[in-house]
């Protein structure tokens, strides 16, 4: 009896295991937003929707609806996923207007509500893709178009205008204030291109491990529409493969491979000192430091002392640091790990990385050859 059961029961736990795991997919990913992000999307969201009811009421009281449902699922899109592609600007803007064009038409050509809804949404979906404005929103647009009762017929092609463009027009507008007054960036652009070198060859850190056409020839294959940018997407794959690399490397700190005994100047010594100490010491930039507390201000480099091109030789004319020097540059902290540094001294161009405290004071730098020391040594 019993051998006889024992494989119905093994086949009966085998189905459980897939049905259970069937139902896990339905059940999406936690959301990783933090609580402070998630009290900004709600507080977006009830700004954006009480300014646009309110704005479209008074500019429309004659017009029966001014405002329309879809744009509650616009402010969704906008206060909670900013950084979405179905959330930027042109996808709200040209997503909405495109579907209630659509609707409308369908609504005028097509004798049956339902097919004329369906049409109106499918032809709305195949136009959205083509003209990369894809919004889901806009497909709830499209049926408010046919199914959006007298008023909505009465108004005809106005509709496309008021209340459609007019409401998406200051969502977006109120999307583009608080999104970047709360820290978002939004519209979400791509990260600036690394400088180079004026040759076709790519930066450093993209020589080796995957490509930007490694992630493209994958999204190619793979054929479907993904929620999320592609820079943000190689941006988050950068960032997996420094973590694991720093699981290997991460108990080495700036402090620990930095040099201490650091030649500098201050802003207001003389060019012509500047290019004394860079000589004497064979260096090929200089920090530059308040005279007291060392705190960094600058950094002064052999190039910068010349005038055009360093290679043919004409010296700028002697006047102060200050003069010459660059202010905006990146810093390291002595507890940082040293993979952080990979992408500015690889991509970033930087060849060397001044360590500094909590005061910006000046405590050592870091070369590219003593990073490369570091790792080769690990």
């Amino acid at each position: 009896m019993s051998s006889r059961t024992s494989p119905l029961l093994a086949l009966a736990g085998e189905v459980r295991l897939r049905w259970r795991g069937w139902l896990a997919a339905f059940v999406p990913m936690p959301v990783a937003a933090s609580s402070r992000e998630r009290f900004k999307s709600c507080l977006g969201a009830i700004f954006a929707l009480a300014c646009t009811e309110w704005i479209s009421r008074h500019m429309l009281g004659g017009h029966n609806p001014w405002f329309i449902a879809p744009m509650g699922a616009s402010a969704v899109l906008l206060f909670a996923v900013p950084s979405s592609p179905l959330a930027q600007p042109w996808s709200v803007i040209g997503g909405n207007l495109l579907a209630a064009l659509v609707g409308v038409t369908c609504a005028r050509w097509i004798p049956d509500p339902g097919l004329a809804a369906a049409v109106a949404v499918a032809v709305a979906i195949g136009l959205m893709f083509h003209l990369h404005c894809v919004h889901p929103p806009a497909g709830a647009v499209a049926i408010t178009a046919v199914f959006g009762g007298p008023a909505v017929a009465k108004l005809g092609y106005a509709f496309v205008l008021f209340p459609v463009a007019l409401n998406s027009m200051l969502m977006l507008l109120i999307a583009l204030s608080f999104n970047n007054l709360t820290g978002r960036r939004y519209p979400h652009r791509p990260p600036p291109p690394v400088p180079g070198h004026g040759t076709s060859d790519p930066p450093p850190g993209q020589r080796v491990g995957f490509t930007r056409a490694d992630l493209d020839e994958v999204l190619a294959a793979r054929g479907e529409f993904l929620d999320v940018d592609r820079d943000d997407l190689e941006e988050i794959l950068v960032a997996a493969e420094l973590r694991a690399f720093g699981r290997r490397f991460g108990d080495v700190r700036c402090g620990d491979i930095m040099s201490r005994d650091v030649v500098a100047v201050h802003a207001d010594q003389r060019i012509g000192e500047a290019w004394t100490l860079l000589t004497r010491h064979r260096l090929q930039a200089l920090p530059v430091v308040s005279p007291r507390q060392r705190r960094l201000v600058g950094l002064i480099a052999l190039p910068d002392l010349f005038v055009g091109d360093p290679a043919k030789g004409q010296r700028r004319p002697d006047g102060l640091v200050r003069d010459a020097m660059l202010t905006e540059l990146p810093t390291a902290r002595p507890d940082q790990p040293i993979v952080e540094l990979a992408g500015a001294m690889s991509d970033g161009g930087w060849h060397l990385m001044p360590v500094v405290d909590e005061q910006r004071r000046l405590l050592g730098l870091i070369t590219q050859s003593d990073l490369l020391a570091a790792l080769l040594k690990r």
